[in-house]
C-alpha cells in the first residue's frame, strides 16, 4: 500500500509541476492537491525508518501548490496591443482599395 501510494504521489506531483510551468492557470491545483493527499497517507504508512521519500515528496508537492497559487496571485496575464500591426494593416486596407479603384478604372 505504501509503494502504490508513493507511486501515485510522484506522477501526481510531476502532472502537477509540468502544468505549473506550462500556461494552464489553476488547472494544476488538482493534482497537486491529489499529490499532497497522497504523499501525507504515505507518511502515515511509512514505518519510522522509511518516512524520508514521502516527506520528500510532500515538501515538493506543497512547493507546487504554493507555486501555482503565487502564480495565480502575483502574475497577472495581459494582452498587449501591438500598434504597429495595427497601422500595418490599415495600411493595406487602404492599398487594397486603391487597387480595387484602379481595376474599376480600367473597365
Amino acid at each position: 500500500m505504501r509503494k502504490l501510494l508513493i507511486i501515485l504521489s510522484i506522477i501526481f506531483t510531476v502532472i502537477g509541476v509540468v502544468f505549473t510551468i506550462l500556461p494552464m492557470g489553476n488547472i494544476a491545483l488538482f493534482p497537486t492537491s491529489i499529490a499532497i493527499v497522497l504523499s501525507v497517507f504515505a507518511v502515515i504508512f511509512s514505518k519510522n525508518n522509511n518516512k524520508k521519500l514521502p516527506k520528500w515528496i510532500l515538501v515538493l508537492s506543497t512547493v507546487t501548490f504554493l507555486a501555482v497559487i503565487g502564480k495565480d496571485v502575483f502574475i497577472k496575464d495581459q494582452v498587449a496591443v501591438d500598434q504597429q500591426f495595427i497601422e500595418k494593416k490599415e495600411e493595406s486596407k487602404q492599398d487594397a482599395q486603391k487597387e480595387l479603384e484602379g481595376l474599376d478604372e480600367l473597365q
